[in-house]
């Protein structure tokens, strides 16, 4: 029996591409139980086994077959706690996307001796088939892509080469192989996500921070582990017929998964602005010129689980554990019972009148305005479960460098506290939020504030709270050019914050 008031929509669904080194290590195979959870939300368009540094002669899309063959088990009982337009997928039809990639390393793939890979060319399909973005996350290492490009390059025009390549969305799980770094120099008009480090510096990339804490050692303090532990797992992810084919982490736990937790469509993040932030971690551009289209990680300041606060790159994942593991727990039960009274849903957030969707609010205001955000239409579709309200602004996405709270101004929040469902939040005066620092000249657009609303409910009886999140984003401006003033600077070391 499923709810009568409206679950949460996800469309237009994201199309995703998948390349994966499964079976060098647990890791790819725990990812793969968990995207599988979220299927009914993406678009999925190819599940391609590859290689990687760790395992370079070798694929194993077998793997990946048994872990499908076990999500076909569940179909019909996930079907039951969706909506009826965001149905998952058949384990057939998940079947038919999976193909392999070249049983070899890195560039020996692009040879001219060397023939396309099936995974190659159903990638080639998947770029030639929509004129919408297609996602390709990678999970170890590139050379799938690499194969791919080479081969349009030789086989298309420049133009037609040019168009395929901007429909390609790249999140890698840093470099496992030597194609990452020809690809972005061969190729930089490519959107392309992946942390910079040393090579095998895995512990510096943002993407550990979904569970690496423990193993690299940083933050130590901040990010709470409970959730990620051997034992939870095992009481909360490891049952039934798909959790069951979640095996044993053996360094950390699921660190391929932040590329599409980036992408999932709960109302936090933006894909195509790495610089938004998402439970898949914050990016901004290399080059702020983008001569070259990779973003690289940015750093959060985040209040840790010990009252510190923490200023990193993996804190831009793991503030979101409590929410993305509870999402899967949550998810897990799913699979146990066709019986949608015996689950959790996730709340629905309406802000201002607006989408019942993912989509953010855009809001223009004055500096010195006030402005008010009213949640009170926002419901649980659990009969009898009840939500809570934290709204915070994300200050780290306003700020141009490191010194957030010198140049990123509060917002206040007036007559109401961050737990209202209806907030009066007061923007900053024009001097501190739309002044050009080195000229001290007025502008017309200040800065863009970031506002994000947390919905939780209350669990329906399980200890798994569910998360639905609304973006505003607030464009402040100064049309009057008010403030301003002061002798102009000529260097940032004569800028009085």
């Amino acid at each position: 029996m499923g709810s009568k008031m409206p679950l949460k929509s996800c469309l237009p669904k994201t199309r995703v591409f998948i390349i994966s080194d499964i079976s060098n290590e647990p890791d790819d195979a725990e990812s793969l139980v968990r995207y599988l959870l979220y299927s009914n939300e993406f678009d999925t368009r190819g599940l391609v086994a590859c290689t990687s540094t760790w395992m370079k002669r070798a694929v194993h899309p077998e793997d990946m077959e048994k872990i499908v063959r076990a999500y076909s088990q569940v179909v019909e009982n996930l079907n039951c706690h969706v909506h009826q337009e965001y149905q998952y997928p058949s384990g057939d039809d998940i079947l038919q996307l999976i193909r392999t990639g070249p049983s070899m390393y890195g560039k020996e793939a692009i040879q001219d001796s060397v023939p396309l890979s099936d995974g190659a060319k159903l990638l080639i399909e998947r770029l030639d088939e929509s004129d919408t973005p297609l996602w390709i996350l990678c999970w170890g290492g590139t050379n799938v892509l690499a194969q791919a490009l080479k081969h349009i390059s030789q086989s298309r025009s420049m133009s037609e080469s040019a168009k395929l390549r901007s429909k390609i969305r790249v999140y890698a799980i840093s470099d496992q192989d030597d194609t990452g770094m020809w690809i972005r120099l061969t190729y930089p008009d490519i959107f392309y996500i992946s942390s910079v480090h040393a090579w095998n510096q895995y512990g510096l990339a943002a993407w550990s921070g979904i569970s690496g804490d423990k193993f690299y050692g940083f933050d130590q303090g901040g990010p709470d582990f409970t959730k990620m532990t051997k034992e939870w797992i095992k009481q909360n992810i490891q049952i039934g017929s798909l959790g069951s084919a979640y095996p044993d982490y053996m360094f950390i736990p699921e660190g391929d998964t932040p590329t599409f937790l980036y992408l999932i469509p709960n109302g936090l993040g933006s894909p195509e602005n790495p610089t938004w932030g998402s439970w898949g971690g914050r990016y901004g551009p290399t080059d702020l010129g983008q001569a070259g289209r990779h973003y690289t990680d940015c750093v959060d300041h985040v209040i840790g689980s010990d009252g510190r606060k923490y200023v990193s790159n993996h804190a831009a994942i793991w503030r979101w554990r409590d929410a993305f593991q509870s999402d899967f727990a949550a998810r897990i039960q799913w699979t146990l019972s066709e019986d949608f009274a015996k689950a959790n849903h996730h709340p629905v957030v309406i802000v201002n009148g607006g989408s019942v969707g993912p989509e953010h609010l855009y809001i223009e205001a004055e500096a010195d305005s006030e402005i008010t955000l009213d949640a009170s239409a926002s419901y649980d579709p659990d009969p009898g479960d009840q939500i809570s309200f934290h709204w915070f602004q994300y200050k780290d996405i306003t700020a141009s460098q490191w010194a957030v709270d010198s140049e990123v101004s509060d917002i206040e929040f007036r007559d109401c506290n961050n737990e209202s469902s209806i907030v009066k939040i007061k923007l900053p005066p024009p001097e501190k939020c739309a002044i050009d620092i080195f000229t001290r000249q007025p502008v017309e657009n200040g800065q863009v504030m970031h506002i994000i609303l947390e919905v939780k409910d209350r669990g329906n009886g399980t200890e798994h709270r569910l998360s639905t999140y609304k973006r505003i984003v607030v464009q402040i401006t100064n049309r009057q050019l008010k403030g301003g003033g002061g002798k102009p600077v000529e260097s940032i070391a004569e800028v009085q914050w």
